[in-house]
């Protein structure tokens, strides 16, 4: 099947009957209005239109921020997270004074500063298999700012099931990537990735890193794809993905085409509700890993180190996250290098495996157990928790 050609697409939100703008939003989207592919017109098409944000983090900050101050008449927000100190290098809806809070509430309380006319829905709550249909069903452009697999899955599933635009983007240390998945006029996410990536074959950006910037240009590129949809201008990215390499300053475009094999919107889908997403991305292996009795906590490795015991600590973290943080009593091996040194680690010896958060140190222990190594343990929480609970001066990153 040929991929789908670039074009202008339209949405309901066009058609919705609006009054004329007022002096106040004459003047506030002026530039707008100078525009002819846009006009009056066009800003009422805004100013009717529903866009759901799901995630207020990097990208979300953004693609919101811009959506407001672009005259969006109704902005939904979807999060439950509060904010953190590592959020504020990327996360530029959020400040120093709401770290420790919900970051709806600062997010609601910059979009309305940004645009006081923009009706603002909120939503405090996990997006679920559950929840999802219902949240969704309400808008006209969805657009995706999460990060993490279970929900771009389960986001790109809903949006099939309603027909519903998935403005897509993604960031990971210097590159990012967007597009626009909308079914029946183009492929979906399951069209390019028909099936989420074996756990810990891509690390998320706790663990491997991101540009701070990075989020805000293809945030914004997302922004911008939602607003062309609204109009029906320009060029969508249905049928096309854009990958950004900030290193290189490179951009690539790909073409993708519908699959006909598509698990939820090929010609036999074997999709047609909601699964629970959590476990369908994270296979039994992992789970049964994360769950093994062989997973000791930070107390418990404290209280043995304070009785003297010898212990054999692995760090899996890369060398430069060591000049962050120093785990007492380890001997660093980095995850990638981990098969090529196992002959330096002893199979009778206990070993307690350690990474930043404990994802890192699960792969390093299937990996060990499948040279044969059977004694492993595998610190939950990783060095997080060493710094939370045992010993403060730690940095967190």
């Amino acid at each position: 099947m040929p991929p789908v050609a670039p074009q202008s697409q339209s949405l309901e939100c066009e058609h919705r009957t609006e009054p004329e703008l007022t002096a106040e939003e004459a003047l506030r989207y002026g530039r707008h209005l100078m525009l002819p592919e846009m006009g009056a017109d066009g800003q009422r098409r805004l100013r009717a239109a529903r866009v759901l944000c799901v995630g207020m983090g990097g990208l979300g900050s953004p693609l919101a921020m811009y959506l407001a101050a672009a005259g969006v008449g109704t902005l939904g927000i979807v999060d439950y997270d509060v904010v953190e100190y590592t959020n504020l290098q990327r996360q530029i809806i959020h400040g120093t004074a709401d770290v420790g809070k919900p970051k709806l509430d600062s997010a609601v309380r910059t979009l309305q500063d940004i645009n006081p006319l923009v009706k603002l829905v909120r939503f405090d709550t996990p997006l679920t298999s559950d929840n999802a249909l219902q949240i969704l069903a309400d808008f006209d452009v969805i657009v995706d700012g999460t990060d993490n697999f279970p929900t771009r899955y389960l986001v790109n599933d809903a949006c099939v099931l309603l027909g519903k635009p998935n403005v897509y983007g993604s960031v990971l240390r210097f590159e990012g990537q967007a597009s626009v998945f909308w079914t029946p006029k183009g492929p979906c996410y399951r069209c390019l990735f028909p099936a989420p990536p074996p756990p810990g074959s891509i690390p998320s950006c706790a663990d491997a890193g991101v540009l701070g910037v990075l989020p805000g240009v293809i945030g914004t590129l997302q922004a911008t794809e939602t607003i062309k949809l609204i109009l029906g201008i320009g060029d969508s990215l249905v049928g096309r993905l854009l990958r950004f390499d900030a290193l290189k300053m490179r951009w690539r475009e790909l073409r993708v085409a519908k699959d006909r094999n598509c698990p939820v919107c090929g010609e036999r889908p074997t999709i047609s509700d909601l699964t629970e997403y959590e476990r369908s991305c994270c296979p039994s292996d992992l789970r049964d890993i994360e769950a093994d009795p062989s997973a000791t906590t930070v107390q418990a490795l404290k209280a043995r180190l304070d009785r003297g015991e010898r212990l054999t600590i692995i760090d899996v973290r890369e060398p430069h996250e060591l000049q962050i943080a120093v785990m007492p009593n380890a001997v660093n091996i980095p995850l990638n290098d981990l098969l090529a040194r196992a002959g330096e680690l002893d199979p009778e010896a206990e070993i307690i495996l350690v990474c930043r958060s404990g994802s890192r140190a699960m792969k390093a222990l299937q990996m060990l157990r499948s040279q044969g190594f059977r004694n492993l343990r595998n610190l939950t929480g990783g060095i997080l928790a060493w710094s939370e609970h045992i010993d403060p001066t730690i940095p967190k990153y």
